[in-house]
């Protein structure tokens, strides 16, 4: 039980930067290129995620890495983001 309680708190602190940075990719239009990397998770000592992004389009650059791990002690997590829009 301990583990679907991990799972569901890892799954529900990722889903919104999944969904973030599928609405950022379909939003544009015109030449761009991004980098995505992903990694998870999941044993008797908790569940974990972690992804390191970047994306250049005609509008700017963006990099951002986070992580967040679900364990005996609680959840905790980290996620830092740097961009420039012109």
């Amino acid at each position: 039980m301990r583990g679907i309680k991990r799972v569901l708190a890892v799954t529900a602190l990722a889903a919104p930067l999944v969904v973030g940075c599928a609405g950022l990719a379909s939003a544009h239009e015109g030449p761009e290129a991004h980098f995505d990397k992903g990694q998870f998770v999941a044993n008797e000592e908790g569940a974990g995620e972690a992804n390191v992004f970047s994306e250049v389009d005609e509008c700017g650059v963006e990099h951002g890495a986070g992580w967040v791990f679900a364990g005996d002690e609680g959840v905790v997590g980290s996620h830092n983001e740097a961009g420039a829009h012109f």
